[in-house]
């Protein structure tokens, strides 16, 4: 358990797109992960987040989490 602010929240909007949710007010489902590469990989690896949302989740989504982790954006 961590505070929400120190959280990634990725959610599926109403119509079925998954995305990153920096601002935390994006309508749609949420899931939330923490801010390091190491959370991310197990959520990749536990299929966390096709659980959470329950449909497939593309790659690319997985590569636009990990690229903003990198450039310092969702700290």
């Amino acid at each position: 358990m961590k505070p929400k602010k120190e959280l990634i929240r990725m959610v599926r909007s109403p119509d079925g797109e998954i995305g990153i949710d920096l601002k935390g007010k994006a309508p749609g489902r949420g899931a939330y992960l923490c801010c390091d590469q190491a959370c991310v990989d197990r959520a990749v690896k536990s299929r966390f987040l096709e659980k959470a949302f329950e449909m497939k989740i593309e790659q690319e989504v997985y590569k636009q989490l990990k690229a903003k982790l990198n450039e310092g954006e969702v700290d």
